[in-house]
Order: C-alpha cells, then sequence, then structure tokens
C-alpha cells in the first residue's frame, strides 16, 4: 500500500498546514504518522459510526488514486443540492440514499465544518488528511443515519459511501489549491476560498 506518499504528497500540500513537517516536505515516516494521524481523526469524530480500521485502509485506497482524481472534474451543483437535501432538512424526494449523494453532501458538510473551525484537528495531520479525515466521518454518521431510518438504496455500503466521500473531499481540496497556485494561500485558507463560492 501506497501509504499517503500520493495522498499528501503534490503541490502547496504540505508548507502551508501548520508547520509540522520540515519545508523539504514529509519523510516517509511522516507519511506514516499522518495516515494513522487522519484515520484517528476520522474515527474520534465519527464516535460509534466508524473505527480506525475502517478508515486508514479506506485512506490509503484513496492516496492511490489521486492522481486519477485530480484529472476529474468536480461536480459543484451535486454538492451543493446533495448537501441541501440530507442535511438542510429538504430531504422528501421519497427516494433512498445513495452511496454517491450521501459521500458528496458529507463532503460539502466537511467543507463547511472546516471552514468555520469545526475540525477538531490537533494539529498533528496536514490540512488536507484533517480535511478528508472530517468528509469521511461524516458520510460514515449519514449512513448510520440513512440506514437507521431504512432509507439507503439496497446496493449501497458504508465503506462505499466513506470513499466517495474521500474523493470528493480530496478533489475539492486539490481544486483549492489550484486556485492557490499565483498567491500565497494554500490549505485551509484554499478551502475558505472555495467555500465561498458556495455559502
Amino acid at each position: 500500500m501506497d501509504r499517503l506518499q500520493d495522498f499528501i504528497g503534490g503541490a502547496g500540500g504540505n508548507a502551508t498546514h501548520g508547520g509540522a513537517y520540515p519545508a523539504g516536505g514529509p519523510r516517509a515516516d511522516d507519511n506514516d504518522d499522518d495516515l494513522r494521524d487522519a484515520a484517528q481523526h476520522a474515527s474520534n469524530h465519527a464516535g460509534s459510526s466508524g473505527d480506525t480500521d475502517l478508515f486508514s485502509s479506506l485512506l490509503g485506497a484513496l492516496g492511490q488514486k489521486k492522481q486519477k482524481l485530480a484529472d476529474e472534474d468536480l461536480d459543484e451543483e451535486e454538492a451543493v443540492r446533495t448537501h441541501q437535501q440530507y442535511f438542510k432538512g429538504d430531504d422528501d424526494n421519497g427516494r433512498d440514499a445513495d452511496d454517491r449523494s450521501m459521500g458528496s453532501a458529507a463532503a460539502m458538510q466537511a467543507l463547511k465544518m472546516f471552514t468555520g473551525g469545526e475540525s477538531g484537528n490537533t494539529g498533528k495531520t496536514s490540512s488536507q488528511s484533517a480535511f478528508v479525515a472530517l468528509a469521511m466521518a461524516e458520510a460514515s454518521k449519514l449512513f448510520d443515519k440513512k440506514a437507521s431510518q431504512g432509507k439507503v438504496s439496497s446496493d449501497s455500503s458504508k465503506e462505499s459511501a466513506v470513499m466517495q466521500a474521500g474523493e470528493m473531499a480530496l478533489k475539492m481540496y486539490m481544486k483549492s489549491q489550484g486556485t492557490q497556485q499565483s498567491g500565497s494561500g494554500g490549505g485551509a485558507s484554499g478551502l475558505l476560498s472555495l467555500a465561498s463560492k458556495f455559502m
């Protein structure tokens, strides 16, 4: 497994997140530490809805998909629509929740929380990892909520919903970094710029 070498690597990812890494970027053991801390961060936020092992395995898989995700478009309209549906009480369309829509909504909720200072990040994880972990935790909680209401589609799973949230959050983060390339901002400031488009 690649750990987070790909996930937390790349332009703008490490130098602006609070200084836990040296200026030259993370060492290999730092990547392992960041994966472990991010998984723990997600588990803490999810509470009884997810454990460290679940998030650790999905974060590792997500790291291997970073380059592919970087080439994909971010469906901003879907993110806004699904967040409205699941987190703002507009959940009356009569359809069961699916993993894609729950993941998209959870990533948007994480963006709102992260830029509002509610991430709970202790500074041990990079801003990218903390944001993605928060999105995955929100998806885990949302899935359990919908499952308890009997409103999850039969072909959806918690693992898939959580992974979808991680993918959407990572695309959001990379997009936010892209908008900051010409300036000095990055990390959370880039996410704040992205969030201002939606909220």
